[in-house]
């Protein structure tokens, strides 16, 4: 395979590069000081992202781990306890952030690739025993990375919306993602905004941003979530030039995410029929995980791939995942099943 092909890489919708519009947007922004409060092109991308969902303010910050762990900081104290599913990514992708941050205890449920009932969330609150961590938020993740791209059905989420208020509980959404479920469900991001207390919002995986999250809530919240960046070293100068990216993205890059979703479709179908795969997850959005069979190398496989100039990671024993975005084509589509299919096991 000629080395000049240009790289297809699946490894995550995070390896976006800006695109030349979004380039000239960021050069031509106007900046301040986002620690004083006076950095205008910050202030339009937070008044913008709050907006959308309905709520009163938004704090931008560097990635969508800030904004998650920032907001777990923000509703609990040290030894209370946080629910979630035990593939999510505030609990298995934050470095553990939640124990080193919060200082507050994890109660993991099984779902259904990665989704909650509020069955399951009712039958994990706590009584109020002296010798149980206070339970005290609900952190949800749509769509779900480890659960292959799973999106929430909204009615479900309301009724988990309805434990949560009925036992004065919390409800995070890390909604890293929220606008690929958007554009498989069609939903408003507003019915989003008056479910949660808070919403994460990353601008730098399908909406191709180069950096960078929003955190949602009421204005007192977002006050107290800027001091708490402040503590975590988050605060920005100049940042104007990153936040033009994520006005752009959310201007530019919201519709085209079903292209994404179609070009993962038709390689979900074309690994079905390959006979060294054990096992594929559901195709829902823009994510594909799959299980190599146990006598496949895994590292040879990635190793073949890499030389056809294919990137895809790892998650797992014998698991990959692979993820489409807005720098994948339907050239690489193309090139990449046809790679498949001839890989020897």
């Amino acid at each position: 395979m000629s080395s000049t092909l240009p790289i297809a890489d699946f490894r995550s919708d995070t390896v976006t590069r800006p695109t030349p519009a979004m380039l000239e947007a960021m050069f031509s922004a106007k900046v301040g000081d986002d620690v004083f409060e006076d950095d205008p092109t910050i202030n339009a991308l937070e008044e913008k992202g709050a907006a959308m969902f309905g709520k009163e303010a938004a704090l931008f910050c560097t990635s969508g781990t800030m904004t998650n762990q920032i907001a777990i900081k923000l509703h609990t104290q040290p030894g209370d306890e946080v629910i979630c599913d035990k593939m999510a990514h505030v609990y298995s992708f934050e470095g553990g952030g939640i124990a080193f941050n919060s200082g507050a205890s994890v109660r993991l449920i099984d779902g259904d690739r990665g989704r909650l009932t509020a069955a399951q969330v009712e039958e994990n609150i706590n009584p109020d025993n002296v010798h149980n961590p206070i339970t005290r938020l609900v952190a949800l993740e749509n769509t779900m990375n480890r659960g292959g791209g799973s999106y929430y059905d909204i009615n479900e989420i309301k009724k988990i919306k309805q434990v949560t208020d009925a036992h004065g509980l919390i409800l995070h959404l890390d909604g890293a993602r929220i606008f690929n479920a958007l554009a498989q469900t069609g939903e408003n991001p507003i019915e989003y905004g008056a479910l949660f207390d808070s919403i994460s919002v990353c601008l730098s995986k399908g909406l191709g941003a180069p950096v960078g999250s929003l955190l949602l809530g009421t204005k007192a919240m977002v006050k107290k979530a800027r001091r708490i960046r402040k503590l975590f070293g988050g605060g920005w100068r100049q940042a104007g030039f990153l936040a033009a990216a994520g006005i752009y993205a959310l201007d530019h890059h919201v519709a085209r995410l079903k292209e994404d979703h179609a070009r993962a479709a038709r390689l979900h179908k074309d690994l079905a029929g390959l006979d060294y795969i054990d096992t594929i997850s559901p195709q829902d959005t823009n994510i594909l995980i799959f299980k190599l069979k146990d006598h496949v190398s895994m590292p040879d496989f990635q190793s073949y791939l890499q030389q056809q100039n294919i990137r895809v990671s790892a998650m797992g024993k014998q698991s990959i995942r692979l993820v489409t975005h807005l720098d994948i084509n339907d050239e690489m589509i193309e090139r990449t099943a046809v790679a498949l299919k001839q890989f020897q096991s």
